[in-house]
């Protein structure tokens, strides 16, 4: 299959906008839409085995969509690192819905891209949008402490590698709880993490600034915003699908459960073997989600 083309939209922000980049794979012109948003330290070429599936098994002509949101792959990066937290992003994305405009619309957020998803779905009526199917990938309204703690003690470190296979090692040795992978498949995730850099070898794609933000979030500060996420959850309407890294230790099986309980009861699937988060690179997690959004 043919590599997806880059398309960039700008966005609008306080210091006069900023260009988001997205890859797009598949019939630019299908009235279905599915938007694939990646997690935090990651860009939208996380997608490459989904959107090539989906594209492959899709009924009829698709449109798969995965940004590289702002301050990550090929975005630019804010003025303003106070501005790297979820309602920018949001916002963001709802421009990009403005300029799609699509007929049928689903959505597949990792991690930060599913709380994303989170506010899309309350806002999207108001730029004639209306998420249909969405999916949760090993996040819910109650983000494990020690997870976040375990995060922000890499994030923005280590930018630097001589080569892309010496940065692909040191990211699998941060990254192990994403579960087994080859080492091609591996390097083939790794690959778009990195951007030559100027002084030589290369360097992370991201903004090292988006750590400011992370760290100035508390305990309580992040207690406190469980209720909003929680009236996030509970009032979508769209069909949910919760997966979760049996041994994720951002999203807890008891938060997973209660989202199986409560709002839209989201149909909870579990995969063995992988902490946080599922990359849905392996077989089994490709089918289940292709499935839930074309079935």
């Amino acid at each position: 299959m043919a590599d997806p083309t880059l398309n960039f939209i700008t966005c609008p922000d306080a210091a006069g906008g900023h260009r988001m980049a997205y890859w797009q794979w598949g019939d630019a012109s299908a009235a279905h839409t599915i938007v694939c948003v990646h997690g935090l330290t990651r860009q939208g070429r996380d997608f490459d085995v989904l959107a090539q599936a989906l594209v492959a098994r899709a009924p009829g002509p698709v449109r798969v969509v995965c940004p590289d949101v702002a301050g990550r792959g090929m975005s630019d990066w804010l003025a303003d690192p106070q501005a790297y937290a979820i309602p920018t992003y949001a916002g963001d994305m709802l421009a990009l819905l403005a300029a799609l405009k699509p007929q049928t619309l689903d959505w597949v957020g990792t991690s930060m891209g599913g709380l994303i998803g989170l506010a899309v779905c309350a806002h999207a009526k108001g730029v004639g949008a209306t998420v249909r199917r969405l999916v949760l990938n090993d996040v819910g309204p109650v983000l494990e402490w020690q997870s976040l703690l375990r995060i922000g003690a890499y994030l923005g470190r280590n930018m630097h590698y001589d080569s892309l296979q010496q940065a692909a090692d040191a990211m699998r040795v941060i990254a192990s709880s994403f579960g087994p992978h080859t080492d091609a498949e591996w390097l083939e995730l790794s690959r778009p993490m990195v951007k030559p850099d100027p002084a030589g070898g290369v360097r992370l794609h991201y903004d090292p600034a988006i750590a400011l933000a992370f760290q100035s979030v508390t305990q309580e500060s992040a207690a406190q915003g469980e209720a909003a996420l929680w009236g996030l959850y509970d009032a979508i309407t769209a069909q949910t699908l919760l997966l979760r890294g049996a041994d994720s230790d951002l999203l807890s099986r008891q938060t997973a459960q209660q989202m199986a309980q409560r709002g839209p009861k989201a149909r909870l699937v579990e995969f063995a073997g992988v902490g946080h988060a599922p990359t849905l690179v392996a077989e089994n997690q490709v089918d289940t989600v292709a499935s839930f959004l074309l079935g």
